[in-house]
């Protein structure tokens, strides 16, 4: 496999979506008597919605199977209300002229994120075509911070985790990716991001020449 790849995380690195999945956690607090904060939110960043529910309940889902899944599809009706209106102008700058230099560059792309709507986000804003694979929770078992998430993406794209640069924001996918072997760069809060190989604020006047050293040892 000498193929080289990137995988990016969803919410927060190629889209701020954080908003909208406070908002929607929020509301159905508010409407179960359940105690949410800021605090709580930015604690639910990079996980998948079932385990955002179980951090919610204090740590454990003692729930009938069929009323967990309600709290969760209602969440997600909540979210997507103001997710789909998000168009192409949401992407987060920098990334699609990034994944642009990647494309020309001939390395392979993924997403690789904690969100079930990462294939439905994908089209609407855009960049699917930049995507050689997604990897979401409907092509893995464990989420972050289990490495699986960021494993399927790169056997997907036929890339060796040592070949691969994963961009993340959230503490839960930094530990996933450096896990799985890859070299990771964190986005934006050093407190969340620290332990990556790199920690920039964002993407926003990122360029190829910035993370093609990674690979310069696996060449």
């Amino acid at each position: 496999m000498n193929q080289r790849g990137f995988i990016f995380d969803f919410d927060g690195v190629v889209a701020d979506t954080t908003e909208a999945h406070y908002v929607a956690w929020g509301r159905l607090c508010a409407e179960n008597g359940w105690a949410f904060d800021r605090s709580l939110g930015d604690q639910l960043r990079g996980l998948t919605r079932r385990q955002c529910l179980r951090l919610i309940l204090g740590g454990t889902l003692d729930l009938p199977e069929a009323t967990i899944q309600a709290y969760l599809d209602r969440k997600n009706d909540y979210f997507l209300e103001r997710a789909n209106q998000m168009t192409e102008a949401d992407v987060l700058p920098g990334v699609l002229p990034l994944m642009q230099q990647m494309c020309s560059a001939g390395y392979k792309i993924a997403l690789g994120s904690a969100s079930h709507n990462a294939r439905h986000m994908a089209h609407l804003l855009g960049i699917a075509p930049y995507l050689d694979a997604i990897s979401d929770p409907y092509t893995v078992v464990n989420g972050k911070p289990a490495p699986d998430t960021f494993l399927w993406a790169a056997g997907a794209l036929g890339v060796n985790p040592k070949r691969c640069v994963v961009f993340e924001d959230a503490s839960a996918g930094v530990q996933a990716a450096l896990a799985g072997g890859f070299h990771v760069v964190g986005l934006g809060d050093p407190a969340l991001v620290g332990n990556a190989h790199l920690v920039l604020p964002h993407l926003q006047h990122a360029t190829l020449s910035q993370f093609e050293p990674f690979f310069a040892s696996n060449s």
